[in-house]
């Protein structure tokens, strides 16, 4: 009966685990970081349209296209979390609103089947975008940069490999419950 509890609370502990990863792999993000023309700093939003969604900007399944000759004045936008204090860059993508494009740059500390590729923007946020940039007019001659292919990056960011270290202690305490529990009682 004990040895059941314990499975039972081994396997909970462990789907929580895998809950909350899956959960932070799909969006709510703290707040987003907007570099790009006519900006002279950063500007930071926090709205629930542009950071509660990982396909908030694109489709990554559905919108890829092939890379545009000309996709206009692109902003950089990179996407954030906050660990305590800490604020955890997640990924970087190029928006373009006026033509409606987005280049995926990709994941910070890691690599995803979307990395460096183009997609349709969703219209959806091109509003919501706008309205958060300054009201100043953006200069039309500036230079279009256009993003590099993405680079993998080798930096590990600490609670990474602490989440997986967590993660293989539950699944070895797992195991190790469901060994314990096969072994036959002598009587």
């Amino acid at each position: 009966m004990f040895t059941r509890i314990r499975s039972a609370l081994g396997l909970a502990l462990l789907l929580a685990l895998i809950t909350s990863i899956t959960v932070s792999a799909k969006g709510g993000f703290s707040f987003i970081a907007i570099t790009g023309p006519g900006l002279e700093k950063e500007i930071r939003a926090t709205n629930s349209t542009l950071t509660e969604d990982y396909f908030a900007f694109a489709d990554f399944y559905r919108d890829k296209v092939e890379a545009p000759k000309n996709p206009g004045q692109g902003y950089e936008i990179t996407r954030y979390y906050i660990d305590g204090k800490r604020e955890i860059a997640f990924d970087q993508l190029h928006y373009y609103p006026e033509t409606g494009y987005v280049f995926y740059d990709g994941i910070v500390n890691g690599e995803s089947e979307y990395d460096g590729e183009w997609y349709t923007a969703n219209p959806a946020v091109k509003s919501v975008f706008e309205s958060i940039l300054p009201l100043a007019p953006v200069a039309k001659e500036q230079p279009v940069r256009q993003p590099e292919a993405a680079q993998p990056i080798t930096s590990i960011d600490p609670s990474q490999i602490v989440l997986q270290v967590v993660i293989l202690a539950g699944l070895l305490v797992l195991a190790l419950f469901a060994f314990r529990s096969r072994r036959p009682s002598i009587q």
